[in-house]
């Protein structure tokens, strides 16, 4: 069953911000101030970032029970590198992540290889991951000059 999910970011007068919507839930967008910024929140980057660690946070508590798994805590840290000679523009060189790295924590008593298992599924899961690691197709759906 194909869901669509919609977002709207609307660039606002201060600096590089963005109100971000989706739903009835927003949040803004930045750039730190090295980058034009006015780092009063994180860049779209991070929250890539944050996107895919929330992701795989809620698979991991979505499918715990049914694999059997229990855990008192969860948390993943993730870093990503970006040269960001693309970003301003130099030629053959790509703006965005150049590799992006995650370390799952969980508290747990459950066996080790269990959990590796476990982690595998989450990897396999989450559709945040899958559209970083599988290059979604992006489309530009038209201009609309107001």
């Amino acid at each position: 069953m194909l869901t669509t999910f919609k977002a709207k970011a609307t660039k606002l007068e201060n600096g590089m911000q963005v109100e971000t919507v989706s739903r009835n839930f927003k949040f803004l967008i930045d750039e730190p101030k090295k980058l034009g910024g006015t780092d009063i929140a994180m860049s779209p980057v991070e929250a890539l970032l944050c996107a895919l660690g929330g992701c795989q946070a809620i698979v991991a508590s979505a499918f715990a029970k049914a694999h059997n798994v229990t855990f008192e805590d969860f948390y993943v840290e993730i870093e990503g590198d970006i040269d960001l000679a693309g970003f301003m523009g130099k030629k053959g060189v790509r703006p965005g992540f150049q590799e992006i790295r995650y370390t799952m924590h969980f508290k747990t008593n459950e066996p080790k290889e269990k959990m590796e298992k476990f982690v595998e599924f989450i990897e396999r899961t989450c559709p945040v991951g899958d559209s970083l690691e599988n290059n979604v197709k992006l489309v530009n759906a038209g201009l609309v000059l107001e």
